[in-house]
């Protein structure tokens, strides 16, 4: 049974206004530019037109929200780089100097650093704690967390969404941080797209042969052990998730159900995704998937989730990288149609074929 404010969230979650998605249609016939000339720019303004309920949106407010979490799975050796990592990030997420951080600022983005399960604790003033533990548990020898906890943090990501929405328009973007995080993103891509775990797995942050060979085989552990049901996805979640991913799945729920685009970035925000989807299907008509990684899983996630990323610039960071160079394409988007003239209001004249009578 899930907790009152999930299944509140996920019955409050609308469908996009078609209306305002057939206007936006008409309006990109009315700019100074063939039709459909401006590609997947055009898609996009129309998507977001229904997401915002207006043929052409305001520009949003920008927000990337970076989860970090521990995983005691990192004890496996599926990852290159040691655990403490993790909380050194959040340090350098607040003094400005991630690659999200430099990416934020090209978007007109603003950075909010969450502490969704880091084994040490944070005293800055600037991270939002929402943790009910200190890290996952090794999946590989047991669960992630309990139901009780993966449903805790699940809400306060559902309420921390709707902090971030309750000021205007925003369109909210996901980001994770968390060392061997790649590995309980594909343990959920394994059960809930139902691929084999090799399939799922990737090489992370650069690991070798024989780290990948660890990889699958403490996936594969992690499902033997748990064995996660597949048609409950908070049971997924809590026997092969983790606390960031928990965290970002509610963010997502809770951005869907005020109407706001959830941009993902790589592996695990799309694990969370998946999460968020399987509890929620509505809420997928707001996800906006930012670009392909270069992790092999990531595709198959997307494709589970019916997805189709703006970029592929082989990608493999997280921290929202991705999700922040899509925030400036959706500015683009939404720009177009708020400040591109008119055939008429310009005196351009339009092409035969749109001047051309019905027959």
């Amino acid at each position: 049974m899930r907790g009152r404010a999930i299944d509140e969230t996920i019955d409050a979650i609308r469908p996009p206004d078609e209306a305002s998605r057939t206007a936006a249609r008409a309006l990109q016939l009315k700019l100074t530019k063939p039709a459909g000339s401006l590609g997947r720019l055009e898609e996009l303004h129309v998507w977001a037109a229904g997401v915002f309920r207006s043929a052409a949106p305001p520009l949003p407010r920008k927000i990337i929200v970076v989860a970090a979490g521990d995983h005691g799975v990192a004890d496996e050796g599926v990852s290159a780089y040691p655990q403490e990592v993790t909380a050194q990030m959040l340090a350098n997420f607040l003094a400005g100097g991630a690659a999200v951080s430099v990416l934020a600022r090209h978007a007109g983005a603003e950075v909010r650093v969450v502490d969704a399960g880091v084994r040490s604790d944070s005293h800055e003033p600037h991270v939002h704690v929402a943790k009910v533990r200190a890290g996952a548990g090794n999946i590989a020898r047991g669960p992630a967390m309990s139901g009780d906890e993966a449903e805790t943090l699940v809400a306060r990501g559902i309420a921390f969404a709707g902090e971030l929405c309750a000021a205007g328009p925003v369109a909210v973007a996901l980001g994770d941080m968390g060392i061997a995080n790649t590995t309980p993103a594909a343990a959920i891509t394994s059960v809930l797209a139902d691929v084999p775990s090799h399939a799922a797995a990737g090489r992370g942050t650069g690991i070798d042969d024989a780290g990948f060979e660890r990889k699958v085989r403490a996936i594969e552990q992690a499902i033997a052990v748990n064995r996660p049901d597949a048609t409950d996805p908070l049971d997924v979640l809590a026997k092969v998730g983790g606390c960031e991913i928990a965290f970002l799945a509610g963010v997502t729920l809770g951005a869907a159900r005020r109407s706001a685009p959830i941009v993902l970035d790589g592996y695990p925000t799309t694990a969370a995704a998946l999460i968020a989807a399987a509890l929620a299907p509505a809420s997928l008509d707001y996800m906006l998937a930012s670009h392909i990684s270069a992790e092999p899983g990531h595709r198959l996630a997307l494709a589970q989730l019916g997805l189709r990323p703006l970029l592929d610039l082989e990608l493999r960071l997280g921290e929202g990288t991705g999700a922040a160079l899509a925030l400036s394409l959706l500015d683009a988007a939404l720009r177009i149609p708020r400040e591109m003239a008119t055939f008429d209001a310009a005196g351009v004249s339009r092409s035969d074929t749109e001047t051309r009578p019905e027959a």
